[in-house]
């Protein structure tokens, strides 16, 4: 490009300021799109000491949890005064209705004065209290249905009152045949109250189980890792890094935004978060490059999105694979690893095609020029790397997180501007301790359906259903599966929706052979893409709300970007073969089923994107899909249809435009 022609260079703000439709987001405007967004964020604004109290509560629950990382509690004490932290700072902290936003309401001190009072009583005398799950006194069932009561109210205050009303049917299903008789093969002898509430409350079966343990251990110091990094400046830093590294190309604009998604995706641990604060800094600049608000809207998504599916800190979920296969959690990320490199392939070759087909340009930014941002900055990439050293080293990943934090807190000092005095500290404390809350609910509410199903078999019953649907056919099992948790996604969490669907989905794919680490993870990647599906799709309406596209459009233009995240499930799981994506097996069928995947996804993304050397034409568009999705398939004679069929449309575009020139941009 001409000199003259060139753009002058702008720093992001005035990049941003240029127009006034694509001016700074303001930061109300992106708290308010979280909070409408993010159910989760719809949180009090107090001060005084109300807001002193909960600060002190929070950093108080971050400095217990730390200290269980390297101390010996047991667990069955941890989890109960975890639990009670979590619910005080709950009713604390999330208003009972908008109109409390600003102060406390009396029934918030009272509730949290019954959560010291119902947990309190489980503690009293543990070693004779779980001894009478199977006859509990009075007491115990009025203080266990207390405590059920108080959860489901803070889950309702997190994260709306969808997730508790599902749980009282899972409780009325568990009650219901004591009075009418159900139906096959819904049909159960039926449990008295004594039996739900013992199993529940003074069990490890229920509220206490496994998802509340991953939550208290650790979900909470991943998020206080989060935290940490956020307010030593580790936020700022990945986005300025994205810049520099990809920013100055004719799609830098797109690269940018996706690996600053990536980046930012360890800090936030948000889809929705990660969208919306990116999208208020990046979308000026992709406006400038000649994205429309759509497709910016659909890039942001797939990114924010991206964040959560992604090592070295996936979603919360990820946690709970870990522990339910009983293997370590850097087994989970290593299976990861393969799927979010397709992912991010995916992505980043349908912005080289938009960049072609939108003729988006470069936008000249004036970012920190990479070398000296590496050398001022680059220490916040260490605690990342410790992280995976030391679980590679044999640690947990509780110690490897741990130490962690110690090493972003000591590390944050190499630069003063935002180095970690104790005043910055104890925020990033209290931010690490509130984070929790909107999941520790939810672990919580969830232990109580896991508790209901196992009691009553409904799992098996579940899965039995989907196989008879399905006629055997692992295909049609795979399909209802992830149609089943789309849907309980809709209404539910991201970790909600796992767990749930990992007790009563799972067992109908290992029944036909799938194992049962491919049938985890299969659950995994469609609980998360939940947010990028509609009618709901949180990420790209949140997508929408900042670039002012229209929201189901931009829902349509994510799936567009996400299309890969939707297959490979399939992949890992149809055939045998397919596990080699996961990293497990014979390293000849890795490398040759991870190729044959990638050579897939090119021909995926070029049909759907419509371009490959030149604007691809129907025929050609034919064949690269049905190549590319011939090539996902694992099995070999698959493998090799698929590859010829991209041949022939590399052939036939060849032939097509032989001796010509590729189209200019935007043709």
């Amino acid at each position: 490009m001409a000199e003259q022609e060139r753009r002058p260079a702008v720093s992001p703000a005035e990049a941003a300021a240029e127009s006034a439709p694509v001016g700074p987001v303001a930061t109300a405007r992106v708290e308010e799109i979280i909070e409408e967004y993010e159910t989760e964020a719809r949180t009090r604004k107090l001060s005084g000491r109300a807001r002193t109290a909960i600060m002190a509560i929070a950093i108080g629950m971050s400095l217990y949890a730390l200290y269980y990382a390297t101390a010996t509690i047991q667990a069955q004490f941890y989890r109960p005064i975890f639990l009670v932290l979590c619910l005080i700072l709950t009713f604390l902290h999330y208003p009972p209705s908008p109109a409390w936003r600003t102060r406390l309401a009396p029934i918030d001190i009272v509730l949290s004065l019954l959560s010291i009072v119902a947990v309190g009583y489980l503690l009293w005398d543990y070693e004779e209290f779980i001894f009478r799950s199977a006859r509990p006194t009075t007491m115990d069932l009025a203080m266990g249905i207390l405590t059920i009561v108080l959860i489901m109210e803070a889950t309702r205050r997190t994260t709306g009152w969808i997730l508790p009303a599902v749980t009282l049917t899972f409780l009325a299903y568990a009650y219901l045949p004591r009075l009418v008789r159900l139906p096959a093969p819904w049909d159960h002898r039926g449990y008295d109250v004594d039996r739900i509430v013992g199993h529940l409350f003074m069990t490890t079966e229920g509220i206490f189980g496994v998802p509340l343990d991953v939550a208290s251990s650790f979900i909470i110091l991943f998020t206080i890792y989060g935290a940490v990094l956020e307010y030593s400046g580790a936020g700022k830093f990945f986005i300025d890094f994205s810049f520099g590294a990809l920013g100055r190309k004719r799609s830098g604009a797109g690269r940018t935004v996706t690996l600053a998604s990536f980046l930012l995706g360890t800090v936030s641990g948000s889809g929705v978060a990660t969208t919306v604060t990116l999208g208020s800094i990046a979308w000026p600049m992709m406006r400038k490059a000649g994205y429309d608000a759509d497709s910016a809207g659909g890039v942001l998504s797939a990114g924010g999105i991206g964040a959560i599916l992604s090592p070295p800190v996936l979603g919360a979920a990820a946690f709970l694979i870990a522990e339910f296969l009983r293997v370590s959690y850097l087994e989970v990320l290593i299976m990861a690893t393969v799927p979010t490199l397709l992912y991010y392939l995916a992505v980043f070759l349908m912005i080289e095609i938009d960049a072609k087909k939108m003729g988006t340009r470069e936008v000249q930014i004036d970012a920190p020029p990479l070398g000296r941002l590496l050398r001022k900055q680059g220490y916040h990439f260490t605690s990342l790397f410790i992280v995976i050293g030391l679980m590679a080293a044999g640690l947990t990943p509780i110690y490897a997180v741990f130490w962690s934090i110690i090493a972003a807190i000591l590390l944050s000092f190499w630069d003063r501007e935002n180095a970690l005095w104790p005043p910055r500290l104890a925020r990033a404390l209290e931010s690490g301790g509130l984070g929790v809350l909107g999941v520790a609910a939810t672990t919580a509410t969830a232990g109580i359906i896991v508790g209901i199903t196992t009691l009553t078999g409904l799992g098996l019953k579940i899965s039995g259903i989907i196989v008879g649907l399905a006629g055997g056919n692992l295909f049609l099992t795979l399909l209802f599966t992830c149609i089943a948790v789309w849907v309980l996604g809709l209404a539910v969490p991201v970790t909600a929706s796992y767990i749930i669907a990992a007790v009563m989905t799972v067992p109908a794919m290992t029944q036909l052979g799938v194992p049962d680490f491919a049938a985890h993870m299969f659950i995994f990647y469609y609980a998360v893409l939940s947010e990028v599906s509609p009618p709901t799709a949180l990420s790209p309406f949140a997508a929408a709300a900042i670039t002012g596209g229209n929201p189901y459009r931009t829902t349509m233009l994510a799936w567009k970007y996400t299309l890969v995240a939707f297959i490979v499930p399939f992949m890992f799981t149809l055939d045998p073969a397919g596990i080699g994506l996961l990293l497990r097996g014979d390293v000849l069928n890795i490398l040759v089923v991870t190729t044959t995947a990638a050579v897939g996804i090119v021909a995926l993304v070029a049909g759907v994107g419509g371009w490959l050397r030149v604007p691809t034409n129907p025929v050609e568009r034919v064949f690269l899909i049905a190549g590319g999705l011939a090539l996902i398939y694992p099995a070999e004679p698959w493998s090799l249809i698929g590859i010829a069929l991209f041949l022939v449309a590399v052939a036939l575009q060849y032939l097509r435009t032989r001796g010509a020139q590729p189209s200019p941009a935007g043709a």
